[in-house]
């Protein structure tokens, strides 16, 4: 469907009007709280840039303007989220013009849900020769901000969002929704634009690129849970790789990608239960979340899920997988279930996860440390090679042995004397 001239004419000056404020320092931080009680829920230290077009009397015109020092929260608006309603933030500022965003949670992750702009015609200051009046609300819901429940959502960058005749640039962004304590929570999740970084073109060259190098065996890293009185319920020690096939934006096609993932750089949150444990690695832009169930009939767990969420650069949008009807690393409570030879767990068709030198026990730790360990039949099998290499070897010695016996006896009898 072809651009709209209000639209055409956004995409033009939009990043023009950008640039200008940004080089002349026009837009300004907020912060911005939404509480419930003496509890904070949501949390927002960020700039934001709005650029508007509307109709005169003559023709379209186009505004911009920042989020003043003055924008509030708008308490009657703003929710923590209750009786089937979404968590929300609502900024206001200047003459009736409002600026929200509404939540959701997902599993472990919460996100951007819908963006919600509300402009007064009504204000000739900002609207000057408007040929209307009273409020207009655009609305987005294509926000592309999530981030890992207690984590930060962190964005430096611009990162404009729009919403009919209107676009937001938030930059400088620090968010953080379903919050734990009354502060951004120490762990970040950052944005993909973050992540990149700006080089100088190469010199053009007639040799053909190498292909990528294989990222090799992760390093191992030992992961913990603990539980709401300090103690560790939750062991686990592995490398860990995975394996993701996605759309490039370089390439403009399907690449199948190995990554490894950094315990140096990795952040642990999870939680524990009677019957069900989950561990949550996040490295910047991945999160990694395994789900451990408790069958309590037969004191058997498992690994019943998997789920990763990814935002790398490369991507042309998110990357979501997700498979809670695994059955992987079964063991026995009071024991933990270790593997060392190199597993591959099928996810789905387009994320597979490599683990090495693993050893996790979900429940029943004691002391912080590992109970006696179910091994793996990989590892079985391992062991039960060069057994049966030597038996076989073993019986190659004895079969010549015995052949070279016989052959040696019937040599002395054709020498008797008759």
């Amino acid at each position: 469907m072809g651009s709209t001239p209000k639209m055409k004419v956004l995409d033009c000056l939009a990043p023009l009007f950008i640039a200008c404020l940004a080089i002349l320092g026009c837009t300004q931080a907020v912060t911005l709280e939404v509480k419930e009680g003496n509890s904070t829920c949501i949390k927002a230290e960020l700039s934001a840039l709005l650029f508007i077009t509307y109709t005169t009397f003559n023709s379209t015109s186009n505004v911009s303007t920042s989020l003043p020092d003055s924008t509030s929260v708008d308490a009657a608006s703003s929710s923590c989220g209750a009786a089937g309603h979404p968590p929300w933030l609502v900024a206001v500022f200047g003459s009736g013009h409002a600026l929200g965003l509404s939540f959701a949670k997902n599993g472990s992750f919460y996100s951007v849900t819908n963006l919600t702009l509300q402009y007064n015609l009504s204000d000739t200051l900002l609207f000057p020769q408007s040929n209307g009046s009273g409020v207009v609300t655009v609305v987005s819901s294509s926000v592309g901000i999530w981030a890992p429940i207690n984590t930060t959502y962190r964005c430096a960058s611009p990162t404009t969002i729009r919403a009919g005749g209107a676009a937001v640039t938030f930059s400088a962004m620090r968010l953080e929704a379903y919050m734990p304590g009354n502060d951004l929570s120490p762990a970040e999740s950052v944005c993909a634009a973050d992540q990149t970084t700006t080089t100088a073109p190469p010199t053009p060259t007639t040799t053909v690129a190498p292909a990528p190098t294989p990222p090799g065996t992760p390093a191992t890293g030992v992961f913990s849970v603990t539980n709401s009185s300090g103690t560790v319920c939750l062991l686990a020690k592995m490398g860990l790789q995975l394996n993701v096939s996605y759309v490039s934006q370089a390439q403009n096609k399907t690449v199948q990608e190995l990554v490894n993932v950094n315990p140096n750089l990795t952040v642990t949150s999870g939680s524990c239960g009677s019957t069900t444990a989950s561990l949550v690695l996040t490295q910047q832009t991945t999160t990694l979340n395994f789900t451990f169930s408790m069958n309590s009939v037969t004191s058997q767990y498992h690994l019943s899920g998997i789920n990763l969420l990814a935002n790398w650069s490369d991507m042309t949008a998110p990357f979501s997988a997700s498979n809670t009807s695994l059955d992987y690393l079964r063991s026995t409570l009071g024991r933990s279930y270790m593997c060392n030879t190199e597993q591959t767990l099928l996810v789905v068709p387009a994320f597979s996860l490599n683990t090495f030198r693993l050893q996790v026990q979900p429940f029943g730790v004691t002391a912080s440390q590992f109970a006696a360990a179910e091994e793996c039949q990989l590892d079985q099998d391992q062991m039960l090679i060069p057994i049966i290499v030597g038996a076989a070897l073993a019986g190659l010695v004895l079969i010549i042995l015995v052949a070279y016996l016989i052959g040696r006896k019937r040599s002395h009898a054709g020498y008797q004397t008759i």
